[in-house]
């Protein structure tokens, strides 16, 4: 971890937050926008850990936690689980306001994933590993069959780095992986038919990478990430 990373403003307003409340709201924001609907039922404990980087005891508090406040319900029986409640309360995280707060630094963190993995991509064209591009193609069918955003989340994280391995540079995945893990900090649980939608742009970016077309694998990345500053919440909120 480098000095710039701990001195980060968007870090440092983040850390105000305890793993409980970081599982809070960005469930309860992914509510508030739409993005989980009422009575969508939420993937498994196990699996949204995975996906939001805490320990299964942290979700279950943090589920628990969010029924209470009226935005989950738990159901009983042959489906039960927990369930986006049906008339969901609105803004009952008031924590929410410190990623809505972190705005501009998010704006900076997707500004340096594009530099990055733009360069990178440019890279991988060159000569790419064919064991390598297996392994990308497999992750990105992998992301094709997910039945949950948690699912998929994990698969994307591995689909990007894994392709800054398939540059043969020792160091491409440790300049990625610092800024995803940042980034991926404030995503939230997303449509499934959208992530369908990014995950046709990956499918996109193999195909260039195999046919060593740099200029389209750099094309497809750039639009890939640049988007998120309108598909992320900074974006989403501000419409």
């Amino acid at each position: 971890m480098t000095v710039d990373r701990l001195s980060s403003p968007l870090l440092s307003g983040a850390r105000r937050l305890s793993a409980l409340d970081t599982v809070r709201v960005r469930i309860a924001m992914a509510v508030d926008l739409g993005l989980l609907k009422p009575d969508e039922r939420l993937p498994d404990t196990k699996s949204v850990a995975a996906a939001l980087d805490v320990s299964e005891i942290t979700v279950r508090r943090g589920l628990v936690s969010l029924t209470d406040d009226g935005v989950l319900t738990r159901r009983r029986g042959r489906d039960g689980g927990t369930y986006v409640a049906s008339q969901p309360i609105r803004g009952a995280v008031a924590e929410i306001s410190t990623y809505a707060d972190a705005a501009d630094e998010v704006h900076q963190l997707i500004d340096r994933r594009l530099v990055i993995e733009t360069g990178i991509v440019a890279l991988a064209a060159r000569t790419p590993a064919e064991v390598d591009l297996h392994v990308v193609e497999r992750l990105v069918d992998r992301m094709d069959t997910a039945s949950t955003w948690a699912d998929f989340h994990l698969a994307d994280e591995e689909f990007h780095l894994a392709v800054a391995r398939t540059t043969g540079i020792a160091g491409a995945v440790d300049q990625l992986r610092p800024v995803l893990h940042d980034l991926y900090r404030f995503y939230l649980p997303y449509p499934l038919e959208y992530l369908r939608g990014s995950n046709r742009e990956h499918r996109s970016l193999v195909n260039a990478l195999r046919d060593r077309d740099a200029a389209a694998a750099v094309r497809v990345t750039h639009d890939h990430v640049h988007c998120l500053h309108e598909t992320m919440f900074v974006g989403l909120q501000a419409q």
